[in-house]
Protein backbone atom coordinates (compact mmCIF):
# COMPACT_ATOMS: atom_id res chain seq x y z
CA UNK A 1 0.00 0.00 0.00
CA UNK A 2 1.59 3.70 -0.68
CA UNK A 3 0.97 5.94 2.00
CA UNK A 4 1.20 9.70 1.65
CA UNK A 5 1.41 12.46 4.02
CA UNK A 6 0.26 15.78 4.07
CA UNK A 7 2.56 17.91 6.61
CA UNK A 8 2.22 21.54 7.35
CA UNK A 9 5.04 22.85 9.44
CA UNK A 10 8.52 21.11 9.83
CA UNK A 11 7.87 20.05 13.94
CA UNK A 12 4.42 18.82 13.49
CA UNK A 13 5.63 15.67 11.77
CA UNK A 14 4.55 11.83 11.56
CA UNK A 15 5.17 10.67 14.76
CA UNK A 16 5.07 7.09 14.84
CA UNK A 17 3.27 6.44 11.66
CA UNK A 18 6.67 5.77 10.04
CA UNK A 19 7.06 2.24 12.80
CA UNK A 20 3.63 1.57 11.38
CA UNK A 21 4.52 1.65 7.43
CA UNK A 22 7.83 0.02 8.05
CA UNK A 23 6.14 -2.89 9.97
CA UNK A 24 3.98 -3.32 7.47
CA UNK A 25 5.86 -2.60 4.35
CA UNK A 26 3.86 -0.14 2.94
CA UNK A 27 5.65 2.67 1.05
CA UNK A 28 5.88 6.13 2.81
CA UNK A 29 5.92 9.62 1.39
CA UNK A 30 4.86 13.03 1.84
CA UNK A 31 4.60 16.92 1.16
CA UNK A 32 5.36 19.39 2.79
CA UNK A 33 2.27 21.58 1.28
CA UNK A 34 3.78 25.18 2.38
CA UNK A 35 6.65 24.45 0.22
CA UNK A 36 5.43 21.97 -2.38
CA UNK A 37 1.88 21.08 -4.12
CA UNK A 38 0.40 18.19 -3.19
CA UNK A 39 0.74 14.87 -5.31
CA UNK A 40 -2.50 13.54 -8.04
CA UNK A 41 -4.50 10.81 -6.15
CA UNK A 42 -2.90 8.24 -8.44
CA UNK A 43 0.00 8.93 -6.21
CA UNK A 44 -1.19 7.15 -3.42
CA UNK A 45 -3.59 4.28 -1.48
CA UNK A 46 -4.05 6.14 1.88
CA UNK A 47 -4.04 9.77 2.59
CA UNK A 48 -3.20 10.78 6.07
CA UNK A 49 -3.25 14.43 7.09
CA UNK A 50 -1.29 15.95 10.03
CA UNK A 51 -1.77 18.98 12.79
CA UNK A 52 -0.88 22.70 11.98
CA UNK A 53 -0.61 25.55 13.78
CA UNK A 54 -3.26 27.19 11.18
CA UNK A 55 -6.90 27.23 10.79
CA UNK A 56 -8.72 26.12 7.88
CA UNK A 57 -9.93 29.21 6.98
CA UNK A 58 -7.16 31.27 6.88
CA UNK A 59 -6.56 30.88 3.04
CA UNK A 60 -5.54 34.32 2.48
CA UNK A 61 -2.07 33.95 4.91
CA UNK A 62 -1.87 30.15 3.49
CA UNK A 63 -3.25 30.02 -0.12
CA UNK A 64 -1.87 26.92 -0.18
CA UNK A 65 -4.40 25.04 1.88
CA UNK A 66 -6.74 25.75 -1.51
CA UNK A 67 -4.71 22.96 -3.23
CA UNK A 68 -4.58 21.15 -0.17
CA UNK A 69 -8.33 21.02 0.57
CA UNK A 70 -8.61 20.10 -3.50
CA UNK A 71 -6.55 17.10 -3.23
CA UNK A 72 -8.85 15.95 0.34
CA UNK A 73 -12.40 16.23 -1.50
CA UNK A 74 -10.80 14.37 -4.32
CA UNK A 75 -9.58 11.49 -2.63
CA UNK A 76 -12.45 10.85 -0.69
CA UNK A 77 -14.77 11.07 -4.15
CA UNK A 78 -12.16 8.53 -6.01
CA UNK A 79 -12.22 6.22 -2.39
CA UNK A 80 -9.53 6.44 -1.05
CA UNK A 81 -8.68 5.57 2.43
CA UNK A 82 -8.18 9.07 4.20
CA UNK A 83 -7.20 9.85 7.87
CA UNK A 84 -7.65 13.32 9.32
CA UNK A 85 -5.26 14.24 12.26
CA UNK A 86 -6.63 17.40 14.64
CA UNK A 87 -6.18 20.25 12.04
CA UNK A 88 -5.97 16.95 9.26
CA UNK A 89 -9.28 16.17 10.79
CA UNK A 90 -10.84 19.79 10.37
CA UNK A 91 -9.72 20.05 6.88
CA UNK A 92 -11.23 16.08 6.33
CA UNK A 93 -14.33 17.61 8.20
CA UNK A 94 -15.06 21.19 6.31
CA UNK A 95 -14.41 19.02 3.30
CA UNK A 96 -17.56 16.76 3.66
CA UNK A 97 -19.82 19.62 5.13
CA UNK A 98 -18.80 19.63 8.63
CA UNK A 99 -18.29 23.54 9.78
CA UNK A 100 -14.73 24.21 11.93
CA UNK A 101 -15.58 26.95 14.80
CA UNK A 102 -13.43 28.00 17.62
CA UNK A 103 -14.02 25.52 20.31
CA UNK A 104 -15.21 26.95 23.75
CA UNK A 105 -11.53 26.99 25.34
CA UNK A 106 -8.23 25.25 24.20
CA UNK A 107 -7.06 21.81 24.97
CA UNK A 108 -3.76 20.57 25.25
CA UNK A 109 -2.79 17.77 28.03
CA UNK A 110 -3.38 13.92 27.87
CA UNK A 111 -6.92 13.69 28.59
CA UNK A 112 -9.22 10.95 28.36
CA UNK A 113 -11.31 10.01 25.24
CA UNK A 114 -14.73 8.11 25.59
CA UNK A 115 -16.21 6.42 22.19
CA UNK A 116 -19.94 6.90 22.17
CA UNK A 117 -22.19 4.30 21.48
CA UNK A 118 -21.52 4.49 17.69
CA UNK A 119 -18.19 4.20 18.25
CA UNK A 120 -17.75 1.51 19.57
CA UNK A 121 -19.61 -0.20 16.66
CA UNK A 122 -18.12 0.96 14.24
CA UNK A 123 -15.88 -0.05 11.42
CA UNK A 124 -12.63 1.24 12.99
CA UNK A 125 -13.31 2.69 16.14
CA UNK A 126 -14.12 -0.67 17.82
CA UNK A 127 -10.44 -1.54 17.58
CA UNK A 128 -10.18 0.68 20.65
CA UNK A 129 -11.38 0.35 24.05
CA UNK A 130 -14.19 2.40 25.61
CA UNK A 131 -11.60 4.82 27.48
CA UNK A 132 -8.36 5.50 26.39
CA UNK A 133 -5.69 8.41 27.51
CA UNK A 134 -4.92 10.60 24.31
CA UNK A 135 -2.66 13.50 23.28
CA UNK A 136 -4.69 16.68 22.83
CA UNK A 137 -3.34 20.02 21.54
CA UNK A 138 -6.52 21.90 19.56
CA UNK A 139 -8.62 25.22 19.64
CA UNK A 140 -10.65 24.76 16.72
CA UNK A 141 -13.04 22.06 16.47
CA UNK A 142 -15.42 20.28 14.15
CA UNK A 143 -19.03 19.29 13.71
CA UNK A 144 -19.52 15.70 12.59
CA UNK A 145 -20.25 15.53 8.89
CA UNK A 146 -23.29 14.89 7.35
CA UNK A 147 -23.37 11.20 7.06
CA UNK A 148 -20.20 10.59 9.01
CA UNK A 149 -20.80 8.46 12.45
CA UNK A 150 -19.67 10.32 15.66
CA UNK A 151 -17.42 8.12 17.58
CA UNK A 152 -15.50 10.27 20.33
CA UNK A 153 -15.46 12.71 22.41
CA UNK A 154 -14.25 14.41 25.68
CA UNK A 155 -15.16 16.20 28.92
CA UNK A 156 -14.23 19.42 27.11
CA UNK A 157 -14.88 18.53 23.07
CA UNK A 158 -17.78 16.92 22.37
CA UNK A 159 -16.43 16.23 18.46
CA UNK A 160 -13.37 14.01 18.81
CA UNK A 161 -13.96 12.01 16.19
CA UNK A 162 -15.61 10.62 13.14
CA UNK A 163 -16.20 7.43 10.45
CA UNK A 164 -17.54 8.27 6.92
CA UNK A 165 -17.93 5.63 3.93
CA UNK A 166 -17.72 2.51 6.40
CA UNK A 167 -14.67 3.32 7.78
CA UNK A 168 -12.39 4.54 4.72
CA UNK A 169 -12.41 7.98 6.03
CA UNK A 170 -11.70 9.14 9.86
CA UNK A 171 -10.84 11.57 11.54
CA UNK A 172 -9.78 12.39 14.93
CA UNK A 173 -9.01 15.56 16.37
CA UNK A 174 -6.70 13.73 19.37
CA UNK A 175 -3.10 12.88 18.56
CA UNK A 176 -2.45 9.08 18.74
CA UNK A 177 0.79 9.25 16.36
CA UNK A 178 2.99 11.60 19.05
CA UNK A 179 6.10 10.11 20.22
CA UNK A 180 8.55 11.32 23.22
CA UNK A 181 10.59 13.17 20.69
CA UNK A 182 8.25 14.60 18.43
CA UNK A 183 6.33 15.95 21.17
CA UNK A 184 9.31 17.58 22.44
CA UNK A 185 9.64 19.72 19.13
CA UNK A 186 6.06 20.42 19.52
CA UNK A 187 6.71 21.84 22.83
CA UNK A 188 10.11 23.40 22.03
CA UNK A 189 8.09 25.62 18.84
CA UNK A 190 4.37 26.27 20.81
CA UNK A 191 5.56 26.81 24.06
CA UNK A 192 4.23 30.06 24.01
CA UNK A 193 0.67 28.20 23.96
CA UNK A 194 0.75 26.49 27.54
CA UNK A 195 -0.72 29.25 29.00
CA UNK A 196 -2.66 28.62 32.31
CA UNK A 197 -5.83 27.45 31.61
CA UNK A 198 -8.29 24.80 33.09
CA UNK A 199 -7.45 22.58 29.91
CA UNK A 200 -3.64 23.31 29.51
CA UNK A 201 -0.93 21.27 30.55
CA UNK A 202 2.67 22.41 31.39
CA UNK A 203 5.55 21.00 29.32
CA UNK A 204 6.33 18.98 32.02
CA UNK A 205 2.84 17.42 32.18
CA UNK A 206 2.93 16.98 28.20
CA UNK A 207 6.85 14.83 28.47
CA UNK A 208 6.21 13.36 31.81
CA UNK A 209 8.01 9.65 32.33
CA UNK A 210 4.24 8.42 33.06
CA UNK A 211 2.93 9.63 29.56
CA UNK A 212 1.29 6.39 28.16
CA UNK A 213 3.07 7.33 24.34
CA UNK A 214 3.80 3.55 24.17
CA UNK A 215 0.32 2.76 24.26
CA UNK A 216 -1.01 5.39 22.44
CA UNK A 217 1.04 4.24 19.91
CA UNK A 218 -0.33 1.21 20.11
CA UNK A 219 -4.15 2.29 19.45
CA UNK A 220 -2.77 4.15 16.64
CA UNK A 221 -1.56 1.16 15.07
CA UNK A 222 -4.86 -0.88 15.40
CA UNK A 223 -6.91 1.76 14.23
CA UNK A 224 -4.56 1.99 10.82
CA UNK A 225 -4.89 -1.57 10.63
CA UNK A 226 -8.20 -1.20 10.67
CA UNK A 227 -8.50 1.12 8.02
CA UNK A 228 -5.84 -1.20 6.00
CA UNK A 229 -7.77 -4.41 5.92
CA UNK A 230 -10.45 -1.73 3.90
CA UNK A 231 -8.13 -1.36 1.37
CA UNK A 232 -6.61 -4.49 1.18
Amino acid sequence: MRVHYLQHVPFEGIGAIDQWAAAHGHGLSGTQVALSPPPQTSAFDFLVIMGGPMNIYQEREYPWLRQEKALISAAVAEGKLVLGICLGAQLLADALGGPVTRGAQPEIGWYPVELTEAGRGSVVFRQLPERFMALHWHGDTFAIPPGAIHAAWSATCANQAFEHMGGRVVGTQFHLEETRASLAALVDEARDELVAGPWIASAEALLAPSAPFEESNRLLFALLDGMAELGA
